[in-house]
């Protein structure tokens, strides 16, 4: 593979893109456009400053900000120094982004000034301001490189909560006075040379950590998967590969940059092809329609909710979608009919599905292309080269082809371990090195795999299994249902029985005992939700993941 050979690391694929790509646009925001290398020079310039403020090999940055060219640079910059970029959800409150601060011992942080109409800054001093520092046990997982450990020495920085935080860079023209301004941060980089910013760079191999993504939280205090430069670089270069992206392809990312779909099948796999990035902070259907239409927009993966959006959307035809050439989603439900309604509806000519997790550099399985219509609706497809898929059950023996089991990978893009985490890593990796990945799926007999749920979200109605997944899927081929969501609910008879969450489409009186009258005639007994929900939307996750607890509250 040309990742580990060529690149070494990130800082090399950021160099060797500014150079091979140079005059071709990298990043379009607006009326700001930037060259490949351009983009180059400005990472450098960040890589610099992170230097002249201290940052070391293997510190961790960690950049708390909606997708925008600041974070490519400010991301690309910490990592190209040789830090390990922990990326905070943008939907973060301060105390949860607190945590995720105190837990990776961040020592830079590079944070939005106000979005969504939230000041970050002020719900992070208020969340740090007067709080002791939750630092982990030292020793207590393992960290594969030198210099990750705590910070000898880490003086008090702006916010006595987190003692290992030295500085708060804010991406904006204002900064409290004990924060620092991104003007400044850039300004102090200027005493540090390039060749020195390079051999920083040079430095970092493929075995050097790369990222801590941390996990969505929807289970559990969320865990931070520790991934390496040639897991990201391997594995978004068969990424791109498999996808077909290719130079002068114009790429709206939409998926956020702190989920490694956003950051890796975004912005590395545009760095190996030199496609140009359309960032886009916040889903909103008008804006991803407007910007298609407005930048020739080429490429758009995402999960089936935004492609169902875009179809589903009154003004739709109003905009010319005709460069769009590629789309690849993926979830626990796609629903079957999405991938023709973008072939026909959208002339598409390729669509693909794919799955994966952080814990597993983003990427276990992946259609092909020319793969059969009902592989790539029915699928997430077959393991990716360099990587082994087996499905077990409860005892750990190998499932049936058909069977559902749970999903175990094993190979190249699986993390070392959680960072700093021994007891959760022993949880999940097995002494032969496979990686429990806690869903729900069933192989057929050519090796395709299709999720069907999460091993937690299961419930039992009358001793019968029954998987949220699997009904969600078959509710979505009601004619009138445009979103759902399965959870179980208590039943003093059963056990266990189905509440259904649904979204109705547009202008739609669908009842709940229509719905259910139409269940018993599509699916076994025990699989039919017992009550039924109506609501406007679902609430999901920034990685489009239903919060599922969340419905379970309700």
């Amino acid at each position: 593979m040309r990742g580990d050979l060529e690149w070494g690391g990130v800082p090399g694929l950021v160099r060797w893109a500014a150079d091979r790509f140079a005059d071709r646009e990298a990043v379009v925001e607006g009326r700001t456009s930037v060259s490949y290398a351009e983009l180059g020079a400005r990472v450098e310039r960040a890589a610099a400053a992170c230097m002249a403020s201290g940052v070391r090999v293997g510190d961790r940055v960690a950049v708390w900000a909606p997708n925008t060219l600041d974070w490519i640079v400010s991301a690309l910059g910490a990592v190209s120094a040789g830090a390990v970029l922990v990326p905070l959800n943008t939907r973060f409150k301060g105390a949860e982004a607190v945590y995720v601060l105190a837990r990776s011992r961040a020592r830079l942080l590079f944070v939005t000034g106000t979005f969504l109409g939230t000041s970050y800054v002020a719900a992070l001093r208020r969340a740090a301001g007067e709080q002791p520092g939750t630092d982990p046990a030292p020793g207590t997982g393992p960290l594969p490189a030198p210099g990750t450990g705590p910070l000898p020495g880490a003086g008090p920085g702006p916010l006595p909560g987190l003692p290992h935080l030295e500085q708060v860079v804010v991406l904006a023209d204002d900064a409290p006075a004990d924060f620092r301004t991104w003007k400044d941060f850039l300004a102090d980089g200027e005493g540090v040379g390039r060749d020195e910013v390079r051999r920083r760079g040079a430095g970092v191999s493929g075995a050097s950590p790369s990222d801590i993504i941390f996990t969505s939280g929807t289970t559990g205090r969320p865990k931070g998967a520790l991934i390496t430069h040639a897991q990201t670089l391997r594995g978004y270069e068969i990424w791109s590969d498999l996808a077909g992206l290719r130079e002068g392809d114009r790429y709206l990312i939409v998926n956020p940059f702190f989920h490694t779909f956003g950051y890796k099948a975004g912005i590395i796999a545009c760095l190996m092809r030199g496609a140009t990035m359309v960032p886009q902070p916040v889903f909103d259907v008008d804006t991803v329609l407007a910007n298609v239409a407005a930048e020739r927009v080429s490429v758009l993966p995402g999960p089936p909710t935004l492609h169902q959006s875009l179809l589903d959307h009154p003004a739709r035809d109003t905009h010319d979608l005709s460069a769009l050439r590629l789309v690849v989603t993926g979830a626990a439900v796609v629903p079957l009919r999405l991938v023709e309604r973008l072939r026909t509806e959208l002339g598409v000519d390729t669509v693909l599905t794919a799955y994966g997790l952080s814990e597993a550099s983003g990427i276990v399985t992946m259609c092909r292309r020319g793969d059969p219509p009902a592989v790539i609706a029915s699928t997430s497809g077959r393991a990716i080269p360099g990587t082994e898929v087996r499905v077990v059950d409860p005892s750990g023996a190998p499932a049936a082809p058909g069977s559902p089991g749970e999903v175990l990978v094993r190979g190249f893009n699986v993390m070392g371990g959680y960072f700093e985490d021994a007891a959760a890593t022993a949880e999940v990796l097995t002494p032969d090195g496979w990686l429990r990945t806690g869903d729900v799926g069933v192989l057929d007999t050519g090796g395709n795999l299709r999720i069907t749920d999460r091993i937690k979200d299961m419930f039992i109605v009358g001793g019968f299994n029954a998987y949220p997944a699997e009904i969600e899927q078959l509710l979505g081929l009601h004619p009138e249902v445009a979103d759902v969501a399965v959870i179980g609910v208590p039943d003093s008879r059963l056990g266990e029985v189905g509440r259904a969450y649904v979204v109705r489409r547009p202008h739609s009186a669908l009842t709940a005992d229509e719905l259910i009258a139409w269940s018993r005639r599509e699916m076994a007994n025990y699989k039919v939700p017992r009550t039924i929900a109506f609501v406007t939307a679902l609430p999901r996750n920034a990685s489009g993941k239903v919060v599922k607890g969340e419905l379970r509250g309700r």
